[in-house]
């Protein structure tokens, strides 16, 4: 059994609806008929407020209302123009939500200890250390060097003693004290990359759990990530390499999209056998790159870990927290449907991903003091009003794999392939 959130409308015109929720999701409450829940009454915000939902956490976030949002009648934000902060309210069993006249009242259901037991995934014997000072130990690797650092742990690259291959270690230190439930939960989630296969794909090679910290083993990528390159080359990238790399990315959505994954939460809520994984992170920061040559193999990275992190409430952050830096390749559609978020997200981030290859610009002009209501609100800009010289041709392409009215035109990776593909003889 999950912790379990249920919201009741007990006035206004959903008065007497219920809504549950047992697993992590964005809700967002407005006028707007694309809403999760749609209110139709005029004196609500077209996107008027969002519910961060991870049980049994849960918060609220005003989105720059007029009428403002409140929490047991205490106002939490409305639209101020010069009010920048972000409107957000930790939400407790009992409490109740206003928009107006219509009302919420929300109620946190939390496991026993009985149902605190998660089936647990097979967990590495490796041995793994920190010392106080200097690099980690990882029984059977050699580690060479830090190759980053971070708020939650460090990237250090290792050698393999028996084969002499170069893989990348990852830490991640719990922000929170661990129970054994958010244990599994993590490792379970990490299974499903582990199963992920491919050459477009960065391989997890092993993980597990020691000392406190959670580690891995994944495929080292020698030329860094596309933002390194990008920087390399004066913060763009031409357009035959910008369409290479994205291609390969497409193609490791496509495969990951219809791979078998071993821990699917199937109807009726039992965890099994099931197809397909979306990223739903997919950015520059994400697209790793191995030199071959003169040439690049791309590789899509970050399968899963920072969400699953999230999801067993290991980080301290929430859905939104993680999200502030990573909206600006984030479609519509997932800021509304996070939950049942399908792979359509992913080849929009591509396209997201392209745009921002070829011109160092976001596809949208992020001017609202609150990010989340931008992605919700406004387009993105025609790729030509960021750069003129990009092909008429090419340009169209790009601004219509990244149109969301009334929904994403390009619903699957190879679709989107094929496009580029296509132009790609036609640019000059």
């Amino acid at each position: 059994m999950q912790p379990k959130i249920t919201l009741t409308a007990t006035a206004g015109t959903q008065q007497g609806q219920q809504f549950t929720f047992d697993s992590p999701t964005i809700y967002t409450i407005g006028r707007n008929p694309e809403c999760n829940i749609y209110l139709d009454d005029n004196t609500i915000s077209r996107h008027h407020c969002q519910l961060d939902i991870n049980p049994p956490e849960v918060r609220v976030c005003d989105l720059n209302s007029l009428l403002g949002t409140r929490v047991n009648g205490k106002l939490i934000g409305k639209r101020n123009h010069h009010e920048s902060k972000r409107k957000v309210c930790q939400l407790q069993d009992g409490d109740e939500i206003s928009l107006g006249n219509h009302v919420f009242r929300l109620k946190i259901e939390l496991i026993s200890e009985a149902d605190e037991i998660i089936a647990p995934v097979p967990i590495s014997a490796t041995e793994f250390s920190i010392p106080s000072t200097g690099l980690p130990t990882i029984e059977g690797y050699t580690t060479l060097k830090l190759l980053g650092k971070g708020g939650m742990g460090a990237v250090y690259l290792v050698r393999h003693n028996e084969t002499g291959e170069e893989m990348a270690l990852k830490t991640l230190l719990p922000q929170i004290a661990v129970n054994q439930r958010g244990i599994n939960l993590f490792l379970r989630e990490i299974e499903n990359t582990k199963a992920l296969h491919h050459p477009h794909v960065v391989e997890l090679r092993d993980h597990g759990y020691c000392n406190g910290m959670f580690f891995f083993t994944l495929e080292y990528c020698n030329g860094g990530t596309v933002v390194d390159l990008m920087q390399s080359k004066g913060g763009c990238l031409s357009i035959s390499e910008a369409i290479s790399i994205i291609v390969q990315v497409l193609d490791g959505l496509h495969y990951a999209h219809q791979a078998e994954i071993p821990y699917v939460r199937l109807a009726g809520g039992k965890i099994g056998k099931g197809r397909g994984l979306v990223h739903r992170d997919l950015k520059p920061n994400n697209i790793f790159l191995c030199c071959q040559g003169d040439g690049y193999t791309a590789k899509v990275g970050d399968y899963g870990l920072a969400k699953a992190f999230d999801q067993a409430g290991l980080s301290g952050f929430s859905h939104t927290d993680r999200s502030a830096g990573t909206l600006e390749f984030m479609s519509k559609q997932q800021a509304l449907n996070f939950k049942y978020a399908e792979p359509d997200v992913d080849v929009w981030a591509a396209a997201a991903c392209l745009y921002y290859l070829l011109t160092g610009c976001y596809p949208r002009d992020f001017c609202e003091s609150e990010p989340r209501l931008t992605v919700l609100e406004v387009p993105a800009v025609p790729i030509r009003q960021r750069d003129a010289s990009i092909p008429e041709c090419l340009a169209n392409l790009i601004d219509l794999a990244l149109r969301e009215t009334p929904g994403i035109y390009f619903r699957n990776a190879v679709a989107l392939k094929r496009a580029l593909l296509s132009v790609v003889s036609l640019v000059p």
